[in-house]
């Protein structure tokens, strides 16, 4: 019989620090509480793995860099006075490595002794790179992480060699262990830990500046996971093999259930494509209203789903906010992106969802894509116009490593795969072939002008209805930065740029920010 001892764990989810706001609380900024509340979604992942490992016997630390007192220094010394076997750092994307590589120095001087193992997206495609660049690091897992965790901690002091998925050192040598198969049955695991953050995570909605929508008691759930779709600037389908699973609608209920029991009043679904079975979608939606559950809720999903077909049972079962990603008002910048739907499609979507009672209908919006012209970002912003779109946001277009377009700009030479790896661009500022970024911007400020003005005065009753929602749970000059935000120049330090471009001794001047 083998024998697996028990382990004290640290779960710390590591954030960029430009993706979340702190809202004042009396209590907390008297240093007399420790909870606090942030505009930002909880860290599901961390939340998700404490209850599985508890259930494998050992115990757990969860920490949140939002708050304040769960810095780096503050996870160090709380590792020297209780001394965990395992300190597991989960972080999302490219943006927050840097976070990443600063915080796990800081933890690892402070205690040499203890393993850190990394976990997440960016980490998962890219975990070889990440050990050859950060020596405070110990181990990495690729992909995800209930079994894979539970298996590390139980071979930790025995053979690493053996659990799939790891990524890690050994004799100086970065080893690379068999992959981990994806997960198929994800109703076997026990629903996240959402009571030990000492955090009121606050409904808003996804913008750059603070946008409270309520205070109600704010959760997210994961029904599902993956996407078979292939956009070019998604790295989703490479890290979920193009394969989409779900939970069953008994389970989410039961979760469901549950949030409703302990108060919970707002739920967002954090899905990466929540429509997309049509009899699942139904049998969630009747299990919330026939058991009553005291909630609203919101998701995420594309135009051309066949989820579109139960938007009436939606709306019936409180489902108050839908995004789409819509990303382009003209066909030939949809089928750039890949986005494989039409412009009709949209407009349908859009307007069922309106028309069955959705409260707010979302619109994400890219811009200064791969050919991409001036005209085309007008056409979008016109577009979006002619929608009946609660709120929006037309975000530049990034390139990360991961993404089908990544691998585009490396066998152009745009980027270097090997020295690039760790950073994050956007088009305009790097591709000969999109309009540059100033001038993007320009079109963007413009664009806003216009959409804002339209919305204004086509549909003021609605424009103050969703102002006055704002303005209940936002102070003036928040709300003021909220609408004056595209609006506002300010000075930006040069991007950085990738390595051809460096080599070439091209250089970018400072310029306004996106």
């Amino acid at each position: 019989m083998v024998y697996f001892p028990t382990l004290r764990v640290f779960l710390v989810y590591v954030r960029d620090e430009a993706y979340f706001h702190l809202l004042p609380s009396a209590a907390g900024d008297a240093g007399t509480d420790p909870r606090i509340r942030a505009m930002a979604f909880p860290p599901l992942g961390i939340q998700t793995l404490a209850p599985v490992l508890r259930r494998a016997g050992h115990t757990v630390r969860m920490f949140d860099t939002c708050h304040p007192r769960m810095r780096a220094e503050d996870v160090a010394e709380a590792a020297r006075q209780d001394a965990p076997d395992v300190i597991a750092l989960s972080f999302l994307s490219v943006t927050a490595y840097p976070t990443l590589k600063a915080f796990a120095r800081k933890v690892k001087v402070a205690n040499p002794g203890i393993p850190i193992i990394v976990g997440g997206a960016f980490a998962s495609i890219n975990a070889s790179r990440i050990l050859a660049d950060c020596p405070y690091i110990d181990h990495v897992g690729v992909g995800e992480g209930e079994d894979l965790l539970v298996d590390y901690l139980a071979h930790l002091h025995l053979d690493l060699g053996t659990v799939a998925g790891l990524v890690w050192r050994s004799g100086g040598e970065i080893v690379k262990n068999v992959p981990r198969p994806l997960l198929r049955d994800l109703d076997a695991y026990p629903y996240p830990d959402r009571t030990s953050l000492p955090i009121d995570y606050i409904e808003s909605l996804p913008l750059d500046v603070p946008a409270v929508l309520s205070l109600d008691k704010f959760c997210t759930i994961q029904t599902s996971r993956g996407c078979p779709y292939t956009c070019i600037y998604c790295d989703i389908p490479s890290l979920a093999e193009g394969k989409w699973r779900s939970r069953s609608a008994e389970h989410v209920l039961g979760e469901m259930q549950e949030l409703s029991d302990q108060g919970y009043r707002s739920i967002y679904l954090t899905d990466d494509h929540f429509l997309l079975k049509r009899k699942r979608i139904a049998d969630i939606c009747n299990g919330i209203v026939d058991r009553k559950l005291k909630f609203h809720w919101g998701c995420e999903g594309r135009v051309d789903s066949m989820g579109i077909e139960v938007l009436p049972l939606m709306g019936k079962a409180n489902c108050d906010m839908l995004a789409y990603g819509i990303e382009a008002g003209t066909q030939k910048m949809l089928d750039r992106l890949g986005k494989r739907q039409k412009l009709e499609q949209i407009e349908l979507a859009v307007g069922e969802a309106k028309k069955h009672g959705i409260a707010r209908v979302h619109g994400f919006f890219v811009i200064g894509g791969p050919g991409e012209t001036a005209e085309d970002i007008r056409e979008t912003f016109r577009f979006a116009a002619r929608l009946p779109i609660d709120t929006f946001g037309f975000n530049r277009l990034a390139v990360y490593r991961g993404t089908p377009l990544w691998n585009e700009y490396a066998s152009r030479g745009i980027v270097d795969d090997d020295r690039d790896w760790d950073k994050t661009f956007k088009c305009c500022d790097i591709d000969p072939d999109t309009v540059p970024n100033d001038e993007v911007n320009a079109l963007r400020m413009k664009g806003y002008a216009s959409l804002l003005l339209h919305r204004i005065v086509r549909s003021p009753v609605k424009t103050w209805d969703l102002l006055r929602t704002f303005s209940r749970h936002m102070p003036a000059r928040d709300l003021f930065r909220l609408i004056s935000g595209p609006f506002r120049k300010k000075i930006a330090p040069p991007p950085d740029l990738p390595a051809p471009m460096v080599d070439a001794g091209i250089k970018v001047p400072v310029r306004a920010p996106a």
